[in-house]
C-alpha cells in the first residue's frame, strides 16, 4: 500500500522520532505532533526535534506548524490530542492517508501518582484520534498498545490470543481501552486499525525514565542502581531499529476484510527472547567499563516479573528482531556517553 502523507503523533518521543526519520527517508511526507509534556526532560525531546531539523524556539509554540530545516517534507506542530477542535482542523488541512498514534502518557509507576494524565491523553486523546480518522476517511490507523496489557499473565510467551482482562496498572488499563475502542470504530465505521503491543524498547535517544538511561546514569555517577524484585525479573528488550522496521511492516499490511470480522488487528512487537535484568546490567557494566553499585529492592506495585513476546503473527508478515542485547547495549552506551559529554 502506498502512502503519501502520514500523521505521526508523539513525534518528539523516542519511537516517534525514529519512525518519523525513517518515513522521511522513504520519501513520505510526515506531519509530527507532540505536546512536549514534562513527564521527562523536555531538553531531550527538543534535541530529538533538532535532529529532525526543527528549532526549539519554533517548536515551543502551540498549534503552529513548523517546517523542518533538514527535511522539506516534515512539519511539526505542538498540540494536545485532547484539543479536539485543533486536531480536527489539522486533519482537515492536511488530508492524511494514514495515522500512526504513538502519543500517550507513558510510564507504569507514574500512573499510580497521576491517574488523570493517563485518562486525558490515553483515553480522551485516543477517542479524538478515532473521531478524526472517522470523519476524514483515514485509510489506516496504527496505534501503540503495550505489553503491559498482559498483566501478570503466567503463560509464556505472551500471545495475542491470551486473555488481557486483568491489568495491574492504570497505564495498562488505558492501553487495553485503546484496543477496545479501536475494535469498536473498526466495527462501526470500517476504519482499518492495527494495534502494536510494544515490549521493552531501548536504544540511543531513549526515554530517561527507562532502565537503560537510569542504569547508565547511576553507574557513571557512582550512584546505586535500583534493582527491583531482587533482580529476579526478565524483559523482552527490543532494539529501536527493529521496532520501527516492524511498524513500517504493519503499516504496509493493514487488516484485510474477512467475513463478518471488523478491519482490526493487534500484534506483539518485541524481540521474542527475554533477557534477565542481571544479564542486562552486566552487559551495561561491560560497555561502560564500570561495576554498578546495586540496591536490591522488592517488586513495585503495578510491575510484572517478566515479559516475553510471541511474535509469530508479525513474523509471518516479514518482521524480524535482529539486534542482540550485546550489540544494542553497545550502540546505546556509545550514544549515551557522547550525548552526555556535550
Amino acid at each position: 500500500m502506498e502512502y503519501k502523507k502520514i500523521l505521526v503523533t508523539g513525534a518528539a518521543g523516542f519511537i516517534g522520532f525514529y519512525l518519523s526519520k525513517l518515513l522521511l527517508e522513504k520519501g513520505i511526507t510526515v506531519v509530527g505532533l507532540d505536546n512536549i509534556n514534562d513527564y521527562y526532560d523536555v531538553n531531550l525531546k527538543y534535541a530529538r526535534l533538532q535532529e529532525l531539523g526543527v528549532k526549539r524556539t519554533e517548536a515551543e509554540n502551540w498549534n503552529q506548524e513548523v517546517i523542518s530545516d533538514s527535511y522539506p517534507s516534515f512539519k511539526f506542530v505542538r498540540m494536545n490530542l485532547e484539543d479536539q477542535d485543533e486536531l480536527s482542523a489539522l486533519f482537515a488541512r492536511e488530508g492524511f492517508d494514514a495515522v500512526i498514534n504513538l502519543a500517550a502518557q507513558a510510564g507504569v509507576r507514574y500512573s499510580l501518582e497521576n491517574p488523570m494524565a493517563y485518562v486525558d491523553s490515553n483515553v480522551v486523546g485516543f477517542v479524538n484520534i478515532l473521531e478524526a480518522c472517522r470523519h476524514h476517511k483515514i485509510s489506516h490507523l496504527l496505534y501503540a498498545s503495550s505489553s503491559s496489557v498482559y498483566g501478570e499473565n503466567g503463560k509464556v510467551p505472551f500471545s495475542e490470543d491470551d486473555r488481557v482482562d486483568y491489568p495491574v496498572s492504570l497505564y495498562a488499563a488505558t492501553k487495553k481501552a485503546n484496543e477496545l475502542m479501536a475494535h469498536t470504530y473498526s466495527h462501526l465505521y470500517q476504519i482499518p486499525t492495527s494495534g502494536l503491543r510494544f515490549f521493552t524498547v531501548y536504544g540511543p535517544w531513549g526515554r530517561p525514565d527507562m532502565a537503560p538511561i537510569l542504569f547508565a546514569s547511576a553507574i557513571t555517577e557512582d550512584r546505586a542502581i535500583k534493582v527491583f524484585n531482587n533482580g529476579e525479573m526478565s524483559r523482552d528488550f527490543t532494539y529501536i531499529d527493529d521496532i520501527v522496521n516492524g511498524i513500517i511492516i504493519t503499516l504496509n499490511n493493514p487488516p484485510v476484510s474477512k467475513k463478518e470480522q471488523p478491519l482490526y488487528q493487534v500484534f506483539n512487537i518485541g524481540n521474542g527472547s527475554p533477557v534477565s535484568l542481571m544479564e542486562f546490567i552486566e552487559t551495561m557494566e561491560h560497555n561502560l567499563g564500570k561495576v554498578a553499585k546495586k540496591n536490591m529492592l522488592p517488586m513495585q506495585s503495578g510491575d510484572v516479573p517478566r515479559t516475553w513476546a510471541d511474535t509469530t503473527s508479525l513474523n509471518a508478515l516479514g518482521y524480524e528482531s535482529k539486534t542482540s542485547i550485546q550489540e544494542g547495549v553497545q550502540k546505546f552506551v556509545a550514544w549515551f556517553v557522547g550525548y552526555n559529554s556535550k
